[in-house]
């Protein structure tokens, strides 16, 4: 749009360019989302951070800004990165509602974190707890997701709920699809906010190699069809190991993904799997062994 309106004003279009449009519809459902051009944008961070973008002449008299005046606005955050700028994202959150920025930089490899020792881990993607984690060190991290789940399921009934209104064959409606994104939004924020957490964690710990379980295979023969739901579609399985491999190169640490069979299932102590009794998160085993299936499958 820029570009095209530099042209305008240069005599070099005939037809005046259109501001990009909102994602969505208009009566429900919009995707408030707009993109900057790395030059058109300067961030500053510090006791105010704030961002400076170029905005047209009918909203600057809306604010009261004159002619050379560009929209600023305070934002929040403190970026771990900094380096030359990318296009910058800006979306409103339906979730949280606030609006978010987004701001790619390009770095040298020669930045990124080093490990500070050679400790191991291995995580775990389970279903009533969405990760459990445990250290060479012999820490582990139990992260609870039932509530999380629990707002999903109430989502995806109000989504059938309202898909069994649908007439004329139609397969979605603009509340509907606003829903989807609701749902999506949630469990993405929580998946950022948890490989945020954990890989900081295991990077304090001296972890350099991490092993996480690959459940491929393994959700057709899992021992529910509920915790199937859990893993593949809630927990978006794939979406979140790309997103802790991208976290953890930050750090340094190598991601291995390593096969999950029978893992929960396995007492660590015997290496008995057939004696042993899974019932929801516990694990227990004829030799006298109870403990957390999850953190089980960490070991």
């Amino acid at each position: 749009f820029l570009s095209l309106n530099e042209k305008y004003h240069a005599s070099k279009l005939d037809e005046k360019p259109s501001p990009p449009g909102y994602w969505g519809n208009e009566e429900d459902g919009r995707v408030l989302r707009t993109y900057v051009r790395n030059d058109q944008y300067t961030i500053e961070y510090g006791e105010r951070s704030r961002l400076e973008l170029p905005i047209g002449s009918e909203l600057k008299d809306e604010l009261g800004l004159n002619r050379n005046q560009r929209l600023r606005v305070e934002i929040a955050g403190d970026p771990k990165w900094n380096g030359e700028q990318g296009r910058l994202e800006l979306v409103y959150d339906e979730t949280a509602e606030v609006f978010r920025a987004y701001q790619p930089v390009t770095i040298d490899d020669s930045r990124l974190d080093s490990p500070l020792a050679s400790e191991e881990a291995a995580l775990d993607v389970g279903a009533n707890n969405l990760v459990a984690c445990t250290v060479s060190t012999g820490s582990q991290y139990l992260y609870n997701g039932q509530g999380l789940f629990e707002e999903f399921r109430s989502t995806t009934v109000q989504i059938a709920y309202y898909q069994s209104l649908l007439e004329n064959q139609r397969k979605s409606s603009n509340r509907i699809d606003r829903l989807y994104r609701k749902r999506t939004n949630r469990r993405d924020h929580a998946q950022d906010t948890l490989v945020r957490d954990i890989v900081g964690r295991l990077y304090d710990e001296g972890v350099s190699t991490l092993y996480v379980g690959d459940i491929k295979g393994v959700l057709e023969t899992h021992w529910s069809a509920r915790v199937n739901e859990k893993t593949h579609n809630f927990w978006a399985y794939r979406r979140f190991i790309n997103r802790l491999e991208c976290v953890c190169e930050e750090y340094g640490i190598t991601v291995e993904e390593e096969s999950e069979a029978w893992t929960s299932q396995t007492c660590p102590e015997c290496d008995e799997r057939e004696g042993t009794v899974r019932h929801e998160d516990s694990l227990t085993c004829l030799c006298g062994f109870e403990g957390h299936a999850d953190l089980v499958a960490s070991e």
